[in-house]
């Protein structure tokens, strides 16, 4: 526990349910530890920091401990491009084509699982809010199924650790097929790499230097970068696989660079900590402001989190379950348009927003209770060809029902 901390209107009887609940998870094996965070109504509610951020060396979780946040990436990349859109250097409905031609005159699978060679050229071209809504018929490699999920390894690498440059990695894309036409359907993918690359060539500068300039420096976010300095690797959280067969949690850490890699990845290659993204969260429910600074207009944050997925759009499984009865998406960030319907599979009022990352990592801003929730683990899971219908599935139970139970008692808390 930590001395900034009212309770934010919480009770105390109920939040202090939470430590010992994620604690049993730790205990069992199933996960090396946790940083949860809640903050309400101005103040820190809750800080947990428990388990191991190296188990081997018997490292402790910190509140200051870094992780990779995964998808937890998109949003930021997608507020840096809603700032240009904002200053009139791209439009929503712009061709992506404009400045990434690469992408120009792309080809559909007649049949998402089909041949590679079996297409037609696209109906249209991709473009910035297909993007910004995952509807631009890219995909990644481990949520699709077939031959075109072989061929994304192929062309474009590993989704989490990259070698390419920006321009070597949108060449290899441009010769894939697009799974479906532009708009179409919301289908997971690269999109949000590509919108990063794109709001990168249009400011002259790799995208972690657009994001320290106009949203890491002005908010305060010193731990936020897509490589980890030497002097802070300490503080580096491992990352860990569960083995679904059971036995001892596996150390699958990623390599460490000396310096910023060519490839800086918008959908999912920020390291990060509960605190830093705290002032982001903040930011967003702040509708584009926290603490004096604004960094985007509060219509923007209203067009962000507001569903833009048909009634069709959502009936299609994501991940292999039925995610959209409760929520849609907007412009890089879910939001919850059914509270009963999503009561499933966690918990907040209608207008909560938020996206989890391939971690573990999860976080959720409600504007109704004025709350963020932030959620922080280094689970990995499996991100070959194919495998996204296992992500619900496939890591051990304990791991699984960590996050629901930290989102149940969080509300409980609330007398929800």
């Amino acid at each position: 526990m930590y001395g900034d901390q009212g309770t934010g209107g919480l009770a105390p009887e109920a939040l202090a349910q939470i430590p010992g609940a994620l604690q049993g998870v730790v205990d069992a094996g199933d996960l090396s530890g946790f940083v949860t965070l809640v903050w309400r109504k101005g103040e820190i509610a809750q800080v947990n920091a428990l388990g191991y951020r190296d188990i081997a060396a018997k490292l402790p979780m910190t509140r200051d401990t870094l992780f990779r946040i995964a998808s937890m990436t998109k949003p930021v990349t997608s507020i840096a491009a809603l700032m240009l859109v904002e200053e009139g250097k791209l439009k929503l409905d712009d061709p992506v084509s404009k400045w990434i031609p690469e992408l120009a005159d792309l080809q559909v699978l007649k049949d998402a699982e089909g041949p590679l060679d079996a297409t037609d050229p696209a109906p249209r071209d991709i473009t910035v809010e297909d993007l910004m809504t995952h509807r631009s018929g890219l995909a990644y490699g481990f949520t699709s199924i077939g031959p075109i999920a072989q061929a994304y390894e192929a062309a474009l690498g590993s989704p989490l650790v990259n070698s390419r440059t920006p321009d070597a990695w949108l060449k290899g894309l441009g010769t894939l097929p697009l799974a479906y036409p532009p708009g179409q359907r919301f289908h997971y993918s690269h999109a949000t790499e590509v919108l990063g690359f794109l709001v990168a060539r249009i400011e002259g500068k790799p995208l972690g230097e657009v994001l320290r300039e106009r949203i890491f420096g002005p908010l305060g976010m010193d731990d936020s970068f897509f490589w980890c300095p030497p002097q802070k690797r300490d503080r580096l959280a491992k990352l860990y696989r569960a083995p679904p067969e059971g036995g001892p949690l596996e150390d699958v850490s990623l390599p460490l660079t000396d310096s910023a890699p060519a490839f800086e990845g918008g959908g999912g290659g920020l390291i990060s900590t509960a605190d830093d993204y705290l002032k982001f969260a903040r930011m967003m429910l702040g509708q584009g402001e926290v603490d004096g600074v604004r960094l985007v207009k509060a219509e923007t944050i209203a067009l962000m989190t507001a569903n833009r997925l048909s009634e069709a759009q959502r009936q299609i499984p994501f991940m292999g379950i039925p995610f959209w009865g409760g929520q849609g998406f907007g412009l890089g960030v879910s939001v919850i348009t059914d509270p009963v319907k999503q009561e499933w599979m966690g918990a907040g009022s209608k207008g909560a927003f938020g996206w989890p990352g391939a971690f573990g990592t999860w976080w959720q801003a409600d504007p109704a209770q004025d709350m963020v929730m932030i959620y922080l683990i280094q689970n990995s899971m499996p991100l070959d060809p194919g495998s996204a219908a296992q992500l619900a599935t496939g890591q051990r139970m304990g791991g699984r029902v960590a996050l629901p139970v930290f989102q149940k008692l969080v509300y409980a808390a609330l007398g929800k």
